[in-house]
């Protein structure tokens, strides 16, 4: 969400970063639409005061026994109340509509996000490990899942309908080691704090994280009104929703791991075999909270957690700094973290990392109150998954299959597997 006084004072900036996102010029648009906002309130005040003048007059003149001056004023005092009943009404209609224009204007990009329409134009930053050489044809997540006997997905099919999956055995254990696994590194050695927040939010969570109301269609929403969160970054964001919080305490640093849920909507025919695109999944999710003057910093830093996550797996990865026109709605910034997948001789997503800057924070209305005294500051918010545990799974799958089948497990993960160093056939 975008103030109107920024609008204002920086017209030229904030259409050349629609531009760069392949949208029109709106600020003259919304200038416009904020000047008879504007016009209407002023005309509103005015005729409130000359009410209350008109009031006290009256008052005056039935003192005086001047009933006709009485009569000629509480005439006018009625239609002042017709005239601001109609202003307050054209007030809250400009206010709405400038709100429901600004609510589904994604952020600006940073001078050094590149230019482009789509993923063709984004950047690598860096590509960390070298893919393994097999002596043998690699197969995909999905054929060694199945061939193992443990992930069916005719079972989820007859249970859910398509983009669901049944994991047994080992590999229900592998994801759960996965997610402990993230969850222990997170909070362990880089001073996140664990959080267990809900599944299903209101309206307002899902609106001030950008989701709504333009992307309503990606989510899954109950028969009561609540939505089913497509990532706990909906949830651990809008914990400072609503709040003043003391500088000292930023930057706030939060994980979650959370089953996700999205509908897939506009992705008919992408990914319909395997895990890789799931009405249902679990991810850990990473949130940092923290001043302007940090967000940067604090973005760089977030990311490396979840690339740390792949270097201590041995899965090799690239981090891609996303052009104008492949970022999501409320990022001014963001990296992906693709992952190397041999089944598919390609480069996956497996996290996105994005600063956001006081683009939700205004949705929210969360701000700091800065530790030298002054005005409440918006803070600045930050989001990435660190990392998605289901492609994950994939990812070892893949990256660590035998040429007899079975599957190695990291050395990292054997921890959390009771010490189990392979996963065979059930």
């Amino acid at each position: 969400m975008f103030d109107i006084k920024w609008i204002r004072d920086n017209a030229d900036a904030f259409d050349e970063g629609l531009k760069r996102r392949g949208l029109e010029a709106q600020a003259a648009e919304i200038i416009a639409l904020d000047d008879k906002r504007r016009a209407c309130l002023t005309a509103l005040q005015d005729a409130q005061s000359r009410r209350n003048a008109a009031s006290k007059e009256i008052g005056k003149a039935k003192a005086a026994k001047d009933d006709a001056t009485v009569s000629n004023l509480m005439g006018e005092v009625a239609e002042l109340k017709d005239r601001i009943a109609k202003g307050e009404n054209d007030e809250r209609k400009l206010d709405a509509e400038i709100r429901e224009t600004l609510e589904v204007i994604p952020n600006l990009p940073r001078a050094d996000v590149p230019d482009g329409a789509d993923e063709k134009s984004n950047v690598e930053a860096r590509k960390i490990g070298t893919p393994r050489k097999f002596d043998f044809a690699p197969k995909q997540h999905f054929e060694i899942g199945e061939a193992l006997g443990l992930m069916d997905f005719e079972a989820a099919q007859k249970i859910s309908g398509a983009r669901f999956v049944v994991l047994k055995g080992a590999l229900a254990r592998l994801e759960r080691a996965i997610g402990s696994f993230m969850l222990d590194l997170h909070t362990g050695e880089f001073g996140y704090t664990e959080v267990n927040p809900p599944l299903l939010v209101k309206d307002q969570a899902a609106y001030g994280t950008g989701n709504l109301p333009k992307f309503a269609e990606d989510l899954f929403k109950t028969t009561n009104d609540f939505w089913l969160i497509p990532t706990a970054e909906i949830s651990l964001t809008n914990l400072v929703r609503e709040s003043i919080i003391e500088e000292a305490q930023l930057p706030m640093r939060l994980t979650a791991w959370t089953p996700c849920f999205r509908s897939e909507a506009g992705a008919a025919g992408k990914d319909t075999r395997g895990m890789i695109r799931q009405h249902q999944f679990s991810k850990v999710e990473l949130v940092s909270i923290t001043t302007p003057d940090k967000s940067l910093d604090e973005h760089e830093r977030l990311t490396s957690c979840a690339e740390e996550v792949l270097k201590r797996l041995g899965l090799p990865f690239r981090t891609m700094l996303l052009s104008t026109g492949d970022m999501g709605f409320a990022s001014q910034k963001t990296y992906d973290i693709e992952v190397w997948l041999p089944g598919q001789n390609a480069y996956r997503e497996i996290s996105s990392c994005s600063v956001c800057g006081d683009f939700q924070a205004r949705r929210m209305d969360a701000r700091y109150r800065p530790k030298d005294g002054g005005k409440p500051v918006h803070v600045h918010t930050l989001n990435g998954s660190g990392l998605a545990v289901g492609r994950t799974l994939i990812a070892v799958l893949e990256n660590y299959q035998q040429a007899d089948g079975t599957v190695a497990i990291p050395e990292a993960l054997r921890p959390y597997m009771g010490g189990l160093t392979q996963i065979a056939k059930a």
